[in-house]
């Protein structure tokens, strides 16, 4: 399975691209930024954004695209921005009929770490033995967007698992209704 990780932001979007499958040690493919500056109109910010995350689709082709779900913060400045940039990256994916999963900081974090309060230098550093790197990525929106994917690819068997059960119970109950 191969997934693009993305940590949405304006400024900053981490891309990272992770391929294996759970129980399997994993693999880096690429790891990267797509930046934009902060003085630019906000159009041309998100314009930036979609022409990076479709050149990582081209340049990658992953199976998958996992992008950080954006919670409440304090600074809705802030949220508004990440918001932005999530919702370019889902329309990036949905535009090729990619599956795109969305994931909390602290669902990542406990795949990754064990703990759902872990900071980024414990993301970053496990992250590095994960995928057996020399060093962590830096900046860390780019070791966060490697995070993702490997959230996506260990609890992609138990998603679909579930997924299917329901849709199974679906069709029972439909099935029961008509008959």
């Amino acid at each position: 399975m191969r997934v693009l990780g993305v940590d949405p932001g304006l400024t900053r979007c981490g891309v990272g691209v992770v391929e294996g499958v759970a129980g399997r040690p994993l693999a880096m493919v690429a790891v990267g930024v797509v930046r934009t500056p902060p003085d630019a109109d906000l159009g041309h910010r998100l314009v930036a954004i979609e022409q990076g995350v479709e050149e990582w689709l081209d340049l990658h082709q992953p199976e998958y695209v996992a992008v950080e779900r954006v919670f409440s913060q304090h600074n809705v400045r802030t949220v508004m921005g990440t918001a932005q940039a999530s919702a370019v990256a889902m329309l990036c994916a949905a535009r090729r009929g990619i599956p795109v999963a969305l994931h909390t900081p602290s669902e990542v974090k406990a795949a990754v770490t064990g703990s759902g309060r872990a900071d980024k230098a414990q993301v970053g550093a496990m992250v590095t033995r994960l995928l057996r790197l020399d060093a962590p990525p830096r900046p860390a929106d780019a070791a966060d967007a490697l995070a993702l994917a490997i959230c996506h690819i260990w609890r992609a068997p138990a998603q679909n698992r579930l997924q299917q059960a329901v849709a199974l119970q679906a069709a029972r109950a439909s099935k029961g209704r008509s008959a």
